[in-house]
């Protein structure tokens, strides 16, 4: 199916570009999501009429991740959980309990599905590099520090 982008999306392309997907992620993601709509003949006039608007939406979205990616980067952000002597937690702390703990810190707005963890879910007590993805041009890195609670 060839859709037409009304953002910027990692992987695939930039505002206003005509792309092909595939059925299922255009019909389940892109056009729900509001990211993306059929590419037929009146959606790209009507694009094109509404490109400026939607540049200038993209250009605050930007910039607004900016700004909280530079109060967010290099941040230390330190999470209790039960562990045993050995260090390691029983349980393990998800992209959901860091986004807990980053609301908790006063940075609003980043869902889990922003948190990425390079190595999977954290298991043991340690500090641990975790990457936040505030915009599909704006990654930033934050230390996640994980405090074991004995049991």
């Amino acid at each position: 199916m060839q859709v037409i982008l009304l953002e910027k999306v990692a992987n695939l392309g930039n505002l206003g570009e005509v792309v092909r997907v595939r059925d299922g992620y255009a019909r389940n993601y892109l056009i729900p999501q509001k990211i993306a709509r059929r590419a037929t003949q009146s959606a790209i006039a009507e694009f094109e009429a509404r490109r400026a608007e939607l540049e200038k939406q993209q250009a605050e979205k930007l910039a607004a991740a900016e700004a909280l990616g530079s109060k967010l980067d290099a941040q230390v952000i330190k999470i209790s959980q039960k562990a045993g002597v050995d260090g390691r937690l029983f349980g393990s702390v998800t992209t959901m309990d860091i986004a807990a703990a980053l609301l908790e810190n006063g940075f609003e707005g980043i869902a889990k599905s922003q948190v990425r963890l390079p190595d999977g879910a954290i298991k043991a007590v340690g500090e641990f590099p975790v990457q936040v993805a505030l915009h599909a041009d704006v990654v930033v890195g934050v230390t996640v520090q994980v405090i074991g609670e004995m049991a």
